[in-house]
């Protein structure tokens, strides 16, 4: 079984992680969040330099924790996108060096793809075929897997991804960076019914998602109205990005008659999302697969498990492979 290590650093969080057959030896994640609260958001420049000032020793822990000899790794990973151009260069450049002095293939990896995979490392009977449901800050997407590394796009956002309309609507709410865990914070002290929020593109052969308009609906709710409860309007916005996700899912395991969800992506952290997808599926009879939340956020563990299938399919990247920010499937 292969030893595998990889690097990710599309965003906000350094990460390096060792794999061996199919398990965790280290995973270490470093997340700029503080650095970037006091700006609302990433700043792209600042997220990189840190990536610069941070790989090195994270290196150096992720191999001591592994306790292994470096040189006994059978190939380096690395995330080639979708994210931020600066931040996934210095990611890739790191790789490289490491592939280079230890003579090992080097392995790029779509982002997108480890999201998806980090369910496997929670689930060792994982196996395709299976529709996928991956919602991030920066995607949301439904993917039928039919087998390893054959994923097949069934319908994605039109506009804002799920975790960008979580953000958008924290900053007009005025609580804070990031949006995702603030809102759903507040949420718990909240009414889900209080306000209706318009849900999007529910006709069953659309598959394609669109939050634009319910981040709109939101802004002009605060406008038209003084004195709202915050804790309402997180509550009522929540409930129908949830509720979109959930009937978009089942929606797509009715028409395609696959029996197992998988759910990745930051946004699976949330716990709402959980609740109404294990309810749902349930009801179903569907087999439901929701990697714990320190696998959702991004991390290296599983770009390593992807790496990992990628390898015994023979796959490796040149050592020209670049950036690129907007990679897909």
């Amino acid at each position: 079984m292969p030893l595998i290590l990889a690097i990710e650093s599309s965003c906000d969080e350094t990460s390096v992680a060792i794999l061996s057959e199919k398990k965790i030896l280290s995973n270490i994640v470093l997340s700029q969040i503080e650095i970037h609260q006091r700006y609302g958001g990433v700043v792209p420049e600042i997220a990189a330099r840190h990536h610069l000032k941070n790989l090195p020793p994270i290196y150096k822990e992720a191999v001591k924790q592994a306790d292994i000899d470096v040189s006994k790794i059978d190939a380096v990973a690395v995330t080639t996108g979708p994210g931020l151009m600066g931040a996934l260069l210095v990611g890739i450049s790191f790789a490289k060096g490491l592939a280079v002095s230890l003579r090992k293939p080097l392995i790029g990896v779509n982002h997108l793809l480890g999201h998806v995979y980090a369910a496997h490392l929670s689930y060792a009977d994982l196996t395709p075929p299976y529709l996928a449901l991956l919602v991030s800050g920066g995607h949301t997407e439904l993917l039928i897997f039919e087998g390893p590394l054959q994923p097949k796009l069934l319908g994605r956002t039109l506009d804002d991804a799920a975790g960008e309309a979580f953000d958008k609507v924290a900053r007009l709410l005025n609580i804070g960076y990031p949006g995702g865990p603030a809102i759903e914070k507040i949420s718990k002290d909240g009414d889900p019914h209080r306000y209706s929020f318009p849900k999007a593109m529910l006709e069953k052969d659309n598959f394609n998602f669109s939050f634009s308009g319910l981040k709109t609906s939101v802004l002009y709710l605060l406008q038209k109205q003084k004195n709202l409860s915050v804790c309402d309007v997180a509550a009522s916005f929540q409930e129908a990005v949830v509720d979109v996700l959930v009937e978009k899912a089942a929606n797509a395991l009715q028409t395609t008659g696959l029996r197992k969800l998988v759910v990745s992506g930051g946004v699976a952290s949330n716990t709402r999302l959980r609740e109404k997808l294990s309810q749902k599926t349930e009801e179903m009879g569907i087999e439901l697969y929701i990697p714990p939340r320190s696998l959702c956020t991004d991390n290296a563990a599983m770009i390593a498990r992807a790496a990992f299938e990628m390898f015994n399919a023979g796959v490796s990247s040149p050592l020209s492979v670049t950036a690129d920010p907007a990679l897909s499937f």
